[in-house]
């Protein structure tokens, strides 16, 4: 349990008490995650102290905004989260595509510092963390390791991200921002489906015992914090339209795997509303769709691999979407001509358009991933599918003009941009997408064997462990135990009094 990140007590008093220490003398106070679920419990002396205090700076009290209940400016709280319903005139479906908009969040400007949060609480309040000694390294292929070392920041720690050398400038240059040393941004070779290299480096890290390696795609952390926090935000959501539309169903939930983190929010929704659980990835590595490998440019989504977190038996439809859809999309959504297009030829709303710059590379992928799905099943007005943009496409404004170069190196002009949206939405089509029979279940969840059995150490008997639903609800029940440990830890260090 303690290697999975589950642990319920008491694992190093000696660590817990310095992390106290530390947590008293920083001021640092933790938010539990029913907070984070519902910010309308958050304490009203931290929402009237976070009045002063900026998103975006290095300050404890912003982990109280990480959350989806943040307002367009990221510095109030919303009744509903920030969402964006796409038209038909945008999708070329009936049914509604609803996205929640991942960019509210504080300090990285995308969910995953919550998944990051939800990974290190936990061993900070069961003693395995000691923020006066360890290292928290932050693997990732995007996000999360910006989330990861802005959360280190502000809990009185460092924090160490490993990354593929081939993402986003922009997200480098947050890092620099962000990092205690330069030598704390570890590139690795390759890019976005390079996750083996990523591996490799944090088992040489972890050799030091000063390093504690929080890998999103084994910390049952990610999956409980979004299956909670995620999936309530995404069905607060769904509620708000269906009061205004009673008849509407909610029908599916498309999340691309990347760590398989997110679409514990379709596990949520699965059981709330019985609607489907949609992994998506990229056409050019089709792991889980045909046990396939190779590159591709959907920054953020991981892959050739099945994450240990993921509720692969749970999972009803996997399908994929190709990284020259996610981007030539990216430059029609980021481009005065592509806009224009949609606007004035397409009959989409100004106010639509202009807030697609919130979709981001994983994003788009996600949408495209709902309008097959809803083609696939002949879904209609009165159904809904959910997803989420995980980021905007501020982190992939580099991205847009190296793209626009390979894909269109005589320019883009309003010929392409009808031609991207042809191609890529009205000519989504139901091809590379599989509804997902016990035999294939049992296929994509014994791949997983080849990544952690062989070749990182997982004991047979808690891989196999994973297969059985009675696994992930009895796992759930550490949330409680959990918050109950942070509001402990909370009153030991005295810092909520200062506030």
């Amino acid at each position: 349990m303690t290697r999975l990140g589950l642990e319920r007590g008491l694992v190093d008093p000696h660590a817990y008490g310095r992390a106290i220490e530390r947590f008293r003398e920083q001021r640092i106070v933790l938010p539990t995650f029913s907070e984070l679920a519902d910010p309308g419990k958050i304490p009203e002396r931290v929402q009237d102290a976070l009045a002063s205090i900026g998103p975006d700076e290095p300050h404890p009290l912003n982990l109280f905004r990480v959350h989806w209940y943040n307002d367009d400016a990221r510095r109030g709280r919303a009744e509903v989260p920030a969402h964006l319903v796409l038209p038909s005139s945008l999708t070329g479906v009936q049914a509604r595509i609803v996205v929640a908009l991942g960019n509210r969040f504080p300090m990285i400007d995308a969910h995953k510092v919550l998944a990051a949060y939800g990974c290190l609480a936990p061993r900070v309040i069961t003693g395995q963390f000691d923020p006066s000694r360890h290292k928290a390294i932050w693997p990732s292929t995007g996000n999360y390791c910006r989330g990861g070392v802005a959360i280190s920041r502000i809990m009185g720690c460092r924090g160490v991200a490993v990354l593929p050398e081939g993402m986003s400038r922009e997200r480098f240059e947050w890092l620099q921002q962000w990092v205690v040393e330069p030598e704390d941004i570890i590139r690795t070779p390759g890019t976005e489906s390079n996750v083996k290299e990523i591996y490799d480096v944090c088992a040489e890290l972890s050799k030091d015992p000063a390093n504690i390696v929080l890998n999103q795609f084994a910390e049952f952390g990610n999956h409980l914090i979004h299956y909670l926090c995620t999936g309530r935000a995404v069905e607060r959501v769904f509620e708000d339209l269906r009061a205004k539309e009673p008849g509407l169903r909610l029908r599916g939930f498309t999340a691309a795997t990347g760590s398989a983190g997110t679409l514990g929010a379709g596990d949520y929704l699965k059981e709330q509303h019985g609607s489907m659980v949609v992994a998506v990835e990229a056409l050019e590595c089709p792991t889980l769709l045909a046990n396939g490998f190779g590159e591709h440019n959907i920054q953020g989504i991981g892959d050739k691999h099945v994450p240990l977190i993921h509720n692969v038996t749970n999972t009803d439809v996997v399908t994929a979407v190709s990284d020259v859809a996610t981007d030539q999309l990216l430059i029609l959504f980021n481009t005065d001509v592509g806009r224009r297009y949609l606007t004035e030829r397409r009959g989409v709303s100004p106010e639509v358009v202009g807030r697609l710059g919130d979709l981001g590379l994983s994003s788009i992928c996600n949408v495209v991933a709902a309008i097959k799905t809803s083609k696939y099943f002949e879904l209609g007005p009165d159904d809904v599918i959910v997803t989420v943009a995980t980021d905007g496409a501020a982190m992939y404004g580099s991205e847009v003009g190296r793209l626009s170069a390979r894909h269109y190196p005589e320019g883009f002009d309003e010929l392409a941009a009808a031609e991207a949206f042809g191609r890529h939405v009205l000519g989504a089509a139901v091809d590379h997408l599989l509804e997902l029979s016990h035999a294939d279940r049992n296929r994509v969840f014994n791949l997983g064997y080849f990544t952690w059995v062989e070749q990182q150490g997982v004991p047979l008997e808690e891989f196999e462990a994973r297969r059985s639903q009675v696994f992930w609800r009895e796992m759930r029940e550490v949330i409680p135990v959990w918050d109950q440990l942070i509001e402990e830890f909370n009153g030991r260090t005295g810092a909520a009094e200062a506030i």
